[in-house]
């Protein structure tokens, strides 16, 4: 099976399904007739690992530091493990389903340190299916022998992600090329004994390896170092989210001991030249290249001196899932948290919606980076040819769309085309909280087969979302969120705390606006994360603007990505970090709400500023019906069956209509007279969801008036407005 080009993604990301990156690389290639091969070598690794083999390895690799209590238990009780490790595994592929009845049960699974939390979740799992419940206990079941990994076998494990530390923010190389120099642990070797398989199978011109994290880069060297030793003819090339954000100003020679090429950015059209280049078809001294590192005089050169442009969108392909084992991913449930669940647990396709963000201005972000700020829609019929295409391929129709931010009106594009061609997909994407999210647009995503997404609050504060420049206000996002709650999506926001300026009086109300957002019911899900200044974003490209101070102006070697600053406010914002989470973690729970906001934290905080009510007056706040003459309408239920009825009173009779609608759960009779009645049914069946024209609220006043008078009048009464709450949506 011999290919020009081998794509791999090292350990670890997803336990769960294939980072995507090499799909992309594959399905370009495909448009370009080169042939590829991909693996993601870290679930692999995963699968050797956690089986009755790979733990009879471990149980056996002693070391001499002392044994803790936990990892005495884990090894007293090893037959236990060697005994279920294997149905467990296929449990979490979703090929073992009635083994969750006896891992619900007390005596199956040995039960180590891990399993202490189960009296704090007992009530958690009242609200989850025996499944769910299963998969929960299975995690915690693998994150026990992890820990013991982790103590007896190799520090650096982790399930998504290995040797972090090493890769984290690197300003000299020094560290990791020190640990590449020392013997491969037991699963470094697990490691290449799988890339060794597939270099000979392959026997590749180029290896090219995907870095999205810091998690994954300790591998990445040590699967490149394996092959330059053994392999040195193969070309080997580094590129990903990693190299993106982290090696914009690599310096440091040793680095290309290990890689011949490390390319920035969108990876098609450098990687295009870089196989152009080595196969020998073009002259070297005609070689050009694309946003790429190499080594030239024995100095590090960055050359960008191509001509050609990258590709649209419309012209990479459609994702290649092919080689990858789809079959073999495992769903684990790590913590209830709702929407983190989803990163974990089921198969998704990736696809993406629109490259970059059409926003591109939030000052936290890398918004100086191509990734960001090279924003290209991708057409709503295209996405869902490669939604079909994907479904096919790999019998799975749920999808992440990996979007930066995906914008409104494509998303309703897509879900109209969705709906038009009456496909069964289940889909969910990052947003920003947009006002164009009304409710009408979310019930058309909902019946599309959206059922999650997940959006920026940052800091609930008025204030800093206008520093930041993130383009919302807090009452705006209760309403967005308020229009995707009551469609049935559930809402996830990702929470920042300790912006530069930020005040404890700041934090403190932004907490209470959290607070208020889970009691209304109108956010299901989130997470606070602590600000983090980077070299690209324009924080830290003009920290004084922000009232911050570089600790270091200096560039490294290597990595340079997250900078150490001082906030002049000298607020060690650090310590509300335990409390945020605590109290966030209760109110997803839906508790704690009387609480008082200093019972979350050991130290003194002040009162908040913001009003107990603020988030119920904005979510009821009424907005004025003022509809867009380019607004589009649409009818996304069936059609109505019709009845004509003569009524008469006090001696006049007239006739009348009577339309019964019928959706998946109930059915719905109004009336009108006799004229709109046919009016309606006519109308219905033109700006019904599988019709390729669209029609605009212009037009369908324009129709009504063919006929009839007072189209305000009649759009505006109860029959009107009980069908709206039934499927005619205003977009």
């Amino acid at each position: 099976m011999k290919t020009d080009v081998l794509i791999v993604t090292p350990p670890f990301t997803q336990l769960n399904t294939p980072y995507p990156a090499s799909a992309y690389i594959k399905g370009f290639l495909n448009t370009k007739n080169i042939s590829s091969t991909q693996a993601d070598l870290g679930i692999e690794v995963i699968l050797e690992l956690f089986s009755r083999k790979g733990l009879i390895d471990v149980f056996q690799l002693e070391n001499s530091k002392t044994k803790s209590d936990n990892a005495r238990r884990i090894l007293a009780l090893k037959d236990e493990y060697l005994k279920t490790i294997d149905a467990v595994i296929s449990f979490l592929q979703g090929k073992n389903p009635t083994l969750a009845l006896q891992i619900c049960g007390d005596d199956f699974l040995p039960q180590a340190s891990r399993f202490a939390q189960l009296e704090e979740l007992d009530w958690a799992f009242g609200a989850m299916g025996t499944q769910d419940k299963a998969k929960h206990l299975a995690t915690l079941y693998l994150e026990d022998i992890s820990d013991f990994i982790v103590e007896r076998v190799d520090e650096n494990f982790g399930f998504s992600r290995y040797a972090e530390r090493l890769g984290r923010s690197a300003n000299s190389f020094d560290e990791l090329y020190q640990a590449l120099g020392q013997a491969p642990s037991y699963i470094d070797t697990i490691l290449i004994s799988i890339l060794k398989k597939y270099i000979e199978e392959v026997q590749p011109k180029l290896f090219l390896i995907s870095v999205p994290f810091p998690g994954n880069l300790y591998s990445a060297f040590c699967s490149a170092q394996w092959v330059k030793k053994h392999h040195p003819e193969i070309k080997i090339s580094m590129g990903g989210g990693f190299p993106n954000t982290e090696l914009r100003s690599l310096s440091d020679k040793r680095v290309f001991e290990f890689f011949d090429f490390i390319t920035l950015d969108d990876g098609e059209l450098p990687i295009e030249l870089l196989i152009q280049n080595i196969s020998g078809a073009i002259p070297k001294e005609m070689q050009m290249y694309k946003r790429t590192f190499l080594l030239e005089n024995d100095v590090v050169v960055y050359k960008n001196d191509s001509f050609r442009k990258d590709y649209k969108q419309a012209d990479v392909g459609t994702p290649d899932y092919t080689g990858l084992l789809l079959d073999k991913y495992i769903s684990v449930i790590e913590i209830v948290n709702p929407m983190h669940r989803m990163w974990s647990d089921g198969r998704w396709n990736k696809l993406t919606m629109a490259h970059g963000c059409y926003w591109g201005k939030c000052t936290f972000c890398d918004i100086s980076l191509d990734y960001i700020k090279v924003y290209e829609p991708v057409q709503a019929k295209q996405i869902v040819d490669r939604i079909e295409e994907l479904s096919l391929k790999t019998g799975q129709n749920g999808f992440h769309f990996v979007d930066e931010a995906a914008p409104p009106a494509l998303m309703r594009e897509v879900a109209l085309e969705i709906l038009r061609r009456k496909l069964a997909v289940t889909w969910w994407t990052n947003i920003r909280f947009e006002k164009s999210f009304t409710a009408d647009l979310c019930l058309l995503l909902k019946a599309s087969g959206c059922i999650a997404v997940s959006g920026g609050l940052e800091v609930a504060s008025d204030r800093l979302l206008k520093l930041i420049d993130k383009g919302v206000t807090v009452e705006q996002v209760a309403r967005v969120t308020r229009n995707f709650t009551e469609a049935g999506i559930m809402v996830h926001a990702y929470l920042m705390y300790g912006y530069p300026t930020q005040t404890i009086q700041e934090t403190v109300d932004s907490l209470e606006m959290v607070r208020q957002l889970f009691e209304a019911g109108i956010l299901q899900s989130g997470f606070w994360h602590q600000f983090a200044m980077t070299a690209h974003s324009p924080v830290g490209m003009y920290p004084e603007k922000f009232g911050v101070i570089k600790e270091t102006e200096s560039i490294g070697t290597f990595a340079n990505n997250d900078i150490n600053y001082i906030d002049k406010t000298g607020i060690d914002h650090n310590k509300f970090s335990f409390g945020l989470k605590k109290s966030l973690f209760n109110f997803m729970h839906g508790i704690c709400f009387d609480y008082e906001l200093q019972d979350w934290f050991d130290f003194k905080i002040p009162r908040t500023k913001i009003q107990s009510d603020f988030i119920e007056k904005a979510i009821n706040e009424e907005n004025n019906f003022n509809t867009k003459p380019t607004a589009k309408v649409v009818w996304i239920c069936g059609q109505p069956s019709v009845e004509f009825f003569t009524k008469s009173k006090k001696g006049h009779t007239w006739e009348m209509a009577s339309l019964t609608i019928y959706d998946k759960k109930e059915s719905l009779t109004i009336q009108t007279n006799k004229n709109e009645g046919e009016w309606l049914v006519s109308i219905l069946d033109k700006i019904h969801i599988s019709n390729e024209k669209v029609f605009s609220f212009a037009e369908v006043k324009a129709d009504f008036e063919n006929e009839m008078e007072n189209f305000e009048l009649f759009w505006y009464s109860k029959p009107i407005n009980t069908l709206r709450e039934f499927g005619l949506l205003v977009l």
